[in-house]
This record gives structure tokens, sequence and C-alpha cells, in this order.
């Protein structure tokens, strides 16, 4: 991997939260969240990092959205030491990016959690727990015509060693299936932590 800039919480907030609201899955949740409390989606679409105020709503809405400052759900145990940085990545860096410890995804990769063993498996046909992998194969095709996706969200206990995807396992898997139309890097967001391996899902 190769450095580009420094990254912060806040940015990885906001990017956490823009990529979900635009999710078939977790997108209405979150759309219920901000019209119960009449928040703007600028909020999200179009942050503004120098506001304190609007960093600390994000920060609320992440929490009641997806556990992140109660450290709960997918955020069990995520460390508070986070350093986060801008990073540009080759498919074959990326290509050892793990999926988080959860059953689905563990039985898509063949027990590996890779994305890189998942696609075969998909384009085999394969359908953890009777879900199809209509969207994924979707979104692969969208990638080898030329759409770009959000930066992955990936997380690691040192830079170097092996990383896990926090946010993006559907994009991840896409770019696994439609790797030869993937460019010589990608920009993804890593976040450090030598505590990493406490977190739940790692």
């Amino acid at each position: 991997m190769r450095w580009l800039r420094a990254g912060s919480e806040a940015g990885m907030i906001a990017l956490f939260l823009r990529t979900e609201l635009f999710s078939d899955r977790y997108g209405p949740d979150l759309r219920a969240l901000l019209e119960r409390d009449r928040v703007p989606e600028r909020i999200i679409t179009s942050p503004d990092f120098g506001n304190d105020a609007e960093n600390q709503l994000r920060l609320r809405l992440l929490t009641r959205h997806r556990g992140y400052g109660t450290r709960t759900e997918i955020f069990e145990d995520f460390p508070g030491d986070v350093g986060w940085q801008w990073m540009a990545i080759t498919p074959a860096e990326l290509s050892t990016v793990r999926y988080i410890d959860y059953d689905y995804w563990i039985e898509l990769s063949g027990g590996s959690r890779l994305a890189a063993d998942a696609a075969p498996r998909i384009r085999a046909g394969a359908a953890p727990f009777g879900v199809p992998s209509d969207a994924v194969l979707h979104l692969a095709q969208q990638i080898a015509a030329g759409t770009r996706l959000p930066p992955l969200i990936l997380v690691t206990t040192r830079l170097g060693s092996p990383l896990v995807v926090l946010e993006g396992h559907l994009r991840l898997t896409s770019y696994m299936l439609a790797r030869d139309h993937l460019p010589p890097e990608l920009e993804v967001l890593v976040g450090t932590s030598a505590n990493m391996t406490r977190w739940g899902c790692w």
C-alpha cells in the first residue's frame, strides 16, 4: 500500500454513514433516523469537518445506527485508539483483505474469509443460507463498465499487517469478481491500532 494523506475518525464516520445511506439494506433505517430527528441528508453527503457540532451529530447518528459510540453491534470492542489514513491499494493487495468474522462471509468464502475465494464460488452459484448473490454480480458488472464506487474502510493492527474490511463487503466482493477491470490502485481508508485484535469482528 502507498500512503496518500492523513485521515480522521470524523472522516471515517462520515464515509461509513454515506455508504450506508445509499445501501438497500441499511439506508431505510438510517433515513428514518434522519427524518425522526429532522436532520438533513447533507450532514452526511456534504460533511463539514471543521464544524464540531456536525461531527458530534454524525457520531451520534452512527452510534444509534450501528453502535459506534457504545462499542456495540458491529463495533463491539472496537478500539478507541485507531489512527486513520488514506492509502492507495493495488488489486493484488486487495485480494488479501479478509471479511469480518461473520458466518455468512465465512461460508461464502469457503472458510478463508477472502473475497478472492468467494468470487469463484459466487460464479458457481454459491448462496449461503439461501441468500442469492444477484446484487454483487450486478455491481461487478457496473465496475466492469467503469462505475466508480466509494472507498472501502479497512482496519489492521499496523501497516503491512493483514487487513480486515470494516465497511464495504459487497464492494470488496464485486472488485474481486471484476478484478481484471480494476485500476492499478484504489483509494481506501485504513484504521490502525495495535489493539484491533480485540474487536469482536476481527
